[in-house]
């Protein structure tokens, strides 16, 4: 949103290449997705609309860590509709695809119990393994 940066952002970029030689096609997709972090209401003090986004941005946070909860037990059903952040990620969680994360933590003493939920939510989604990536390919036809 415009005034706050307590939102998730997601920017997709689709890439499609064609081999001339062999008129193999490959394509990717690179997400790069900035998660807004976790807010303890109980130190925010945060009301009405406030309020609202923290408990939506926790809410979604809650159920991606239950995603690769799933994920890392080999759980057969994955909850990826419980949230529309889960759901927006599922294809980047999936067998065919390659994920990095960062987590960026602050220094300063009066964030200690912020930055250690993060650390230890970096360590559970580090523990995970989602599959090996494959390569798509296919080859065109050539047109009649």
């Amino acid at each position: 949103n415009d005034r706050s940066s307590r939102s998730h952002f997601v920017f997709t970029l689709r890439i499609d290449g064609v081999c001339a030689a062999t008129n193999q096609t490959v394509n990717g997709i690179l997400n790069l997705i900035d998660l807004a972090g976790s807010e303890r209401l109980s130190k925010s003090g945060a009301t009405g609309d406030r309020l609202k986004e923290t408990q939506a941005i926790n809410k979604s946070l809650s159920a991606l860590g239950d995603v690769i909860c799933s994920i890392s037990n080999r759980d057969t059903h994955v909850p990826f509709r419980n949230s529309k952040l889960t759901y927006l990620l599922q294809p980047c969680l999936g067998g065919e695809a390659k994920t990095l994360m960062f987590v960026n933590i602050s220094p300063a003493a009066p964030s200690s119990q912020e930055s250690l939920c993060s650390l230890r939510f970096a360590a559970k989604v580090n523990a995970c393994e989602v599959g090996t990536a494959r390569q798509s390919k296919k080859v065109l036809e050539p047109a009649s």
